[in-house]
């Protein structure tokens, strides 16, 4: 063969051989984008568990610090009416103390024992209130069924007393806020 010949035949040679360099550098290019594919795909994945477990994560911290918070609110307010009982069953026996002091003639021989018992009263009255009793006001108060009881109700002596409280028959008292005996009174009507 002459030289010319072979020269054609070499381009020929050199030219296949960059087509399939060509088709391997192509198949290594499909490769490297499937990988990538396929890990953009894992990592969308992946990011999508990450969101769904953090926001599980942020909703039950959350609800802990909510539980946590009204556990303690509620402990504070079981500490304000624990003495509720104890004195609800004072509440009578102040009474009683206030129809002995009202009861009690004036006579100079008895005031000493009227100073005494208003003595016992005050005590008592003080006590109370530095844990937390509070006597309602009622005379002349408009008429609240949250506050009040209506025994019965009576023609009003004068217009402006109209679903007003005229008498009170039983004194009401609040703890820390919280009704623990209602007023009992007489409205006018």
């Amino acid at each position: 063969m002459k030289q010319e010949d072979m020269e054609e035949f070499e381009d020929i040679h050199i030219e296949e051989d960059q087509k399939n360099d060509a088709d391997k550098t192509a198949e290594k290019k499909d490769k490297k984008k499937n990988k990538k594919d396929k890990n953009n795909e894992e990592v969308e994945v992946l990011q999508m568990k990450f969101d769904e477990l953090n926001d599980k994560y942020l909703r039950l911290f959350s609800e802990f610090d909510n539980f946590r918070k009204r556990t303690i609110k509620e402990k504070i307010e079981m500490s304000k009416t624990a003495s509720e009982e104890v004195i609800t069953s004072l509440l009578p026996i102040l009474d009683d103390l206030e129809r002995a002091i009202a009861n009690i003639p004036s006579e100079e021989q008895l005031k000493s024992q009227l100073e005494g018992i208003q003595l016992i009263s005050n005590k008592l009255n003080k006590t109370l209130e530095q844990k937390g009793l509070t006597e309602m006001q009622t005379k002349n108060a408009d008429f609240d069924t949250d506050f009040h009881e209506a025994l019965t109700h009576i023609p009003a002596p004068e217009p402006a007393l109209v679903g007003k409280v005229i008498d009170e028959i039983q004194k009401g008292y609040t703890l820390n806020g919280k009704v623990i005996r209602y007023a009992k009174v007489v409205v006018g009507s």
